[in-house]
């Protein structure tokens, strides 16, 4: 259960933000659309492979 302290005087709008910043940190949106459709496991490795290498390519590029 996600639980947002209100001070005094500050204004709803703020809490919501700050309430939607905490429940996107838990990533049960992201795990909601995840499970939506079943992807085998070696295509999720390789995927995990690509985006590193991509990362990886950045950094690399990043120094020179």
């Amino acid at each position: 259960m996600i639980v947002v302290a209100v001070k005094e005087g500050e204004s709803i709008e703020k809490a919501l933000k700050k309430f939607k910043k905490k429940f996107e940190k838990t990533g049960v949106v992201r795990e909601l659309r995840d499970r939506q459709k079943f992807t085998k496991p070696s295509i999720r490795k390789r995927e995990t492979k690509l985006k590193a290498i991509y990362k990886q390519a950045l950094i690399l590029s990043e120094e020179a």
